[in-house]
C-alpha cells in the first residue's frame, strides 16, 4: 500500500518513475513484501499443518489393528504405547516416537556408519495380546515410499501391513497403497520353518497363493515393488532383538 501510494503522486512522465532505479527498487520492495507475507503464512499454519500430521500417522497406525473410527485417534494414547529402540533393541528413553524422522535417519546413518539409527515401534495391546507395530522407511521409483506393519506377538505373522508414497506413478507403483496390494501380506511369515528370518519377499516370481513368504509384486512397478521388498526386509529385523526380548518377559 505505501509502495502503491507513493508510485501514485509520481506523474507518468516523471523521470523518477521511468527510471531504471525505480523499477528495480519497485520490484525489490515488492519481492520482499511478497517473502514477508508467505513467511508469515508459513509460520502461522505450521502448528496447524503438524497437528494433521500427527492425526494422519495416528490413524495409519490405529488402521493396522483395525481401529478405524474417526475418533479413534483422539484415543491413540489409550490404545498405544510408543518407544523408541535402538540396534540392540533397548528402549532410549527422552525421546519421543513421533519426533523421528525414519527416513532421514536412514539417509544419515548411510553416510555416516558411525550415525546410531532409531526406530519408532508402537504396541497394541488387547485381550492380554500384543501387536508390534513397525514403522517402515524406504526408496521407489519417484522418491521416499513408506508404511506401517502388524506383528503378531508371536513375532512372525504378518496382521496387516498399508503402504504410502510420495510420487509413485498412478497404476503402477503408485498401487502400493491399494487394498488388493496391502491385502497379500496379511498372514505372511517373516521366518521359515527352520527359523530364518526371510522377510515378506515382493516377487514378480510364479508362486503358490499359500506362499507364506511372497506376495506378487506391482504389474508394471518393478523398481518401486523392489524398493518396498529391501524395505521391509531391513527394517523388520531392526525390531527383531526389541520383540524377541519382548516374548521372553
Amino acid at each position: 500500500m505505501i509502495i502503491l501510494s507513493f508510485s501514485q503522486t509520481l506523474k507518468k512522465d516523471s523521470p523518477v518513475l521511468n527510471s531504471n532505479t525505480y523499477v528495480f527498487g519497485f520490484a525489490f520492495a515488492v519481492t520482499i513484501i511478497v517473502a514477508l507475507m508467505l513467511s508469515g503464512a508459513a509460520t502461522i499454519l505450521k502448528p496447524f499443518q503438524e497437528q494433521n500430521f500427527l492425526k494422519e500417522k495416528q490413524e495409519n497406525i490405529l488402521s493396522v489393528v483395525g481401529k478405524t473410527a474417526t475418533d479413534d485417534y483422539k484415543k491413540f494414547n489409550t490404545y498405544i504405547k510408543s518407544v523408541v529402540i535402538d540396534e540392540h533393541g533397548n528402549e532410549l528413553t527422552g525421546v519421543d516416537a513421533f519426533d523421528i524422522n525414519l527416513a532421514y535417519d536412514k539417509k544419515l546413518h548411510t553416510k555416516d556408519s558411525t550415525y546410531t539409527l532409531r526406530y519408532p515401534l508402537y504396541i497394541f495391546e488387547e485381550g492380554g495380546k500384543k501387536t508390534f507395530i513397525l514403522q517402515l522407511a524406504g526408496v521407489g521409483l519417484w522418491g521416499p515410499i513408506w508404511g506401517y506393519l502388524a506383528l503378531d506377538e508371536d513375532g512372525n505373522t504378518v496382521k496387516k501391513a498399508v503402504f504410502d508414497h510420495k510420487g509413485e506413478t498412478p497404476g503402477l507403483g503408485a498401487e502400493i497403497n491399494t487394498d488388493g496390494f496391502e491385502g497379500q501380506f496379511r498372514n505372511r511369515k517373516i521366518f521359515d520353518d527352520s527359523g530364518s528370518f526371510v522377510s515378506v519377499q515382493v516377487t514378480k516370481e510364479a508362486k503358490s497363493d499359500d506362499d507364506p513368504h511372497k506376495v506378487d509384486a506391482i504389474s508394471g512397478g518393478t523398481i518401486t515393488s523392489t524398493g518396498v521388498s529391501n524395505m521391509l526386509r531391513e527394517d523388520i529385523k531392526f525390531y527383531l532383538t526389541y520383540i524377541n526380548k519382548s516374548k521372553k518377559v
